[in-house]
């Protein structure tokens, strides 16, 4: 996509454009559809809402509309969180909401240098922010993630966040901190979360995860020693469970949690079978 602007104007638009649209954080839905034509736009699109191109083709682009003002009853729409939409969307469609959401709260964050406090202009070319006083240039950033499953036989340590209210255990997670290896921050994070060590950590996938900007990369990691002692403010619970007695667990489609759960299960039922 390079060559091209990354930020568009309405006399940019076409007739068979995309579009997802956001306001106020939250994303326009109507009966489970994520995306919409210009016909339906056309009388709601005004000069101020942000438009930010996502990806092209020859014949058609999709395009992340910021708005300004919440037009979701005259669209006969919902405003939706977007962890809603991972339960009813596909993951394509899940995946482009997400980087539209992304692009959206990073333009809106680098409207002004951090440095001199210019307005930032856009790059004709790049998907880049640019102080034209300081020649400073703001992109798009990520935050790296680890998410371990932490295996003990035929047993798996699952955690059920005590952030969010949620009815499902997980695997534990964390950022990395600078000047950490991705394997470093999983022996840190696994012991302030719950008091253990592990050893023999293994990489698996990675997920693209908009809440708000992560990278999480994937890993199995056996333990080595020590009793689980949750970290109260990070963790509300924390057990070993027996692969054929799970608690609700996210599902391998949607996330790189389920993923890292299915390997774990697919290899301790090879082993038993073998």
């Amino acid at each position: 996509m390079s060559q091209q602007a990354h930020f568009l104007s309405i006399e940019q638009l076409s007739a068979s454009d995309s579009f997802i649209l956001f306001y106020s954080s939250q994303i326009l839905v109507r009966d489970q559809h994520i995306l919409w034509n210009l016909d339906q736009l056309s009388k709601h699109l005004t000069d101020s809402a942000d438009l930010i191109l996502l990806e092209r083709t020859d014949e058609s682009s999709v395009i992340a509309v910021s708005l300004e003002e919440d037009i979701s009853e005259h669209l006969q729409a919902e405003l939706n969180s977007l962890r809603s939409i991972l339960f009813f969307t596909d993951q394509e469609k899940f995946l482009l909401a997400g980087r539209a959401s992304q692009l959206i709260e990073w333009y809106k964050s680098h409207r002004f240098c951090g440095t001199c406090g210019t307005e930032t202009t856009h790059h004709r070319n790049e998907r880049t922010l640019v102080c034209d006083a300081c020649s400073l240039h703001f992109f798009p950033r990520i935050s790296p993630c680890v998410i371990m499953l932490i295996t003990k036989g035929d047993q798996m340590l699952l955690a059920k966040s005590a952030r969010f209210n949620a009815n499902f255990y997980s695997c534990l997670a964390g950022f990395i901190e600078i000047g950490e290896t991705p394997e470093q921050t999983v022996h840190r994070e696994v012991m302030e979360e719950v008091n253990v060590k592990v050893k023999n950590i293994r990489y698996i996938s990675s997920q693209s995860w908009p809440f708000p900007s992560q990278l999480m990369l994937g890993f199995l990691a056996e333990y080595e020693s020590g009793e689980i002692i949750p970290e109260p403010t990070e963790i509300a619970d924390a057990k070993w469970y027996d692969i054929n007695s799970l608690p609700n667990v996210p599902s391998e489609k949607i996330s790189v949690a389920g993923k890292l759960i299915r390997t774990f299960i697919d290899e301790v039922k090879k082993t038993q079978t073998d």
